[in-house]
């Protein structure tokens, strides 16, 4: 047996409409099952990882970030974050996108490690439903 053919199964719980939209894309792609499905955004989530691993030395980037401004305390933590780390953070743009979603954009440059730290810590957060960091080098 491979390391593959060795599964482990897990419970989670899904908000509804997470999953629903989960079926839809599932169903849209060809999946043959949920469990596929998952072990490939597994491996999506994983190979973003690593990639976000290699930010290194000087960086100019974009973290976009969607959010629910409902959720209790989030505005205030993403703004004691962003203020942590003002000196990599030279603009942002914020847009309301629903009644309760918001889109922003982050203009970072600056050490690539404080980067993704920044990225991370704001993708930690209970309410936030997306966080994607784009960098380049500033280094020729």
């Amino acid at each position: 047996m491979t390391m593959d053919d060795d599964l482990s199964r897990i419970g989670i719980s899904l908000p509804k409409n997470l999953l629903d939209q989960f079926d839809k894309i599932l169903n849209y792609r060809g999946y043959s099952s949920r469990s596929e499905g998952i072990r490939d955004a597994i491996r999506t989530y994983n190979t973003y990882y690593k990639w976000m691993s290699d930010v290194k030395g000087e960086r100019e980037g974009v973290i976009t970030m969607v959010y629910d401004h409902d959720q209790r305390g989030l505005l205030v933590t993403i703004t004691d974050i962003q203020h942590g780390f003002n000196e990599i953070i030279k603009a942002s743009l914020h847009s309301h996108v629903t009644d309760n979603r918001c889109l922003e954009v982050i203009l970072v440059h600056g050490d690539g490690a404080q980067i993704k730290t920044l990225a991370e810590k704001l993708m930690a957060q209970k309410g936030v439903e997306s966080v994607k960091l784009t960098t380049i080098s500033v280094e020729d």
